[in-house]
């Protein structure tokens, strides 16, 4: 019998979560003196628990996107800087691999377009990973070319790398089995999961053969043009901000208070909800993260019971850490006084968004520090 898709939600969630919790030890203990042993050793464990991440993610990506059909989340990009990601992203692989990258753009570099910087991202890596996988030597070459006209702003991407005879005969569900045996399942799924994304895009696929052992796939999507994308103003400095981690695992603590770290944000830390209500009495804190499921006091209850105190420890942000964030549920704890919710396993983007929401633009750390 096949795994129920609730249960292949749940425990794929969990285990993201779970190595999160595995990075930020291993960011914790990265950070003390360590002989050169232990050093590989840290490191070897953070490449593992990356990867082992990484498939997931992307194996439950792939499955959304085949059920539901592609979401995007579109936003002002400027495309030059697509370049410089797929470089930094993919250098570092590449050279494991011993093959060198090659990355170049071709258009405005200051064009700018309405896309979704992450989704591009994700095809290119579908892409140039299984060109890496597949060179044993040589060169992998990744391009961007960019057209501004009347309808929008044209890009063009192509990645060039080593190419299979036998594909030319196969279909893609035999390509992507034959990407698997050969390079592994991350590089089939990313391969599968970029396919879809051009194809949710409304954009064009093909391949080029040179009648030898290259090949170059070329993908075109079609973006709405922007103007140019305004520099930030500077803002001035100001406190830190003090939150309030509540969750009675420890590994969920540990992982929320790297995030809020990073942030350069300060934090405490309570196990259930009654020792949150005794901290929050104080009125020392900026904002509380509060987990929903808790032993003593669940989150909800600790919440209402905040929202009955007295003064402005009262009136303290409060935003919800769960792993049911369905729009009933969400309903449910704003209903109780709080202030957003955030989904588990936590992400770095979402989580700024959220303490900005609750907050104020003016009073939380920058995006900048999301890419820190």
């Amino acid at each position: 019998m096949s795994l129920p898709s609730f249960f292949f939600d749940r425990v794929t969630a969990d285990v993201v979560q779970q190595m999160d919790g595995v990075l930020a030890l291993t960011e914790q203990l990265s950070r003390q003196r360590l002989t050169a042993d232990t050093e590989a050793c840290v490191s070897g464990v953070t490449e593992a628990a990356q990867a082992v991440r990484h498939l997931l993610e992307a194996a439950r990506d792939l499955r959304k996107v085949s059920r539901e059909g592609l979401t995007l989340e579109p936003a002002p990009l400027r495309l030059r800087e697509l370049v410089d990601e797929v470089h930094s992203r993919w250098q570092p692989a590449a050279e494991l691999s011993g093959v060198t990258l090659l990355v170049s753009y071709d258009g405005d570099p200051e064009a700018c377009a309405i896309g979704d910087r992450a989704r591009l991202l994700q095809v290119f890596d579908g892409f140039v990973g299984e060109a890496v996988a597949s060179m044993r030597r040589g060169a992998v070459e990744a391009s961007v070319r960019t057209v501004t006209g009347p309808e929008g702003v044209r890009l063009e991407g192509r990645v060039r790398g080593a190419r299979n005879p036998a594909w030319d005969s196969q279909g893609l569900e035999a390509r992507v089995r034959d990407v698997e045996a050969r390079f592994g399942l991350n590089v089939a799924i990313g391969v599968v999961l970029a396919r879809q994304i051009v194809e949710g895009m409304g954009g064009v696929l093909r391949s080029e053969g040179a009648g030898g052992t290259a090949e170059t796939v070329i993908f075109e999507v079609l973006l709405p043009a922007t103007i140019e994308i305004p520099a930030e103003a500077p803002q001035a400095a100001e406190r830190s901000i003090h939150i309030l981690v509540v969750d009675d695992n420890a590994t969920n603590r540990m992982v929320a208070q790297a995030l809020c770290e990073m942030f350069d944000c300060t934090c405490e830390s309570a196990n259930d909800g009654a020792e949150a209500l005794e901290a929050a009495r104080g009125g020392r804190f900026d904002l509380i993260l509060m987990d929903i499921k808790m032993p003593v006091m669940d989150g909800v209850a600790a919440t209402r019971a905040i929202r009955a105190l007295p003064g402005q420890p009262g009136l303290v942000p409060i935003i919800a850490l769960t792993a049911n964030a369905d729009p009933e549920d969400s309903e449910g704890y704003l209903a109780a006084g709080m202030n957003g919710v955030v989904e588990k396993p936590m992400k770095a983007e979402h989580l700024l968004a959220a303490l900005q929401e609750a907050l104020g633009q003016t009073n939380t750390p920058g995006a900048a520090a999301a890419a820190a």
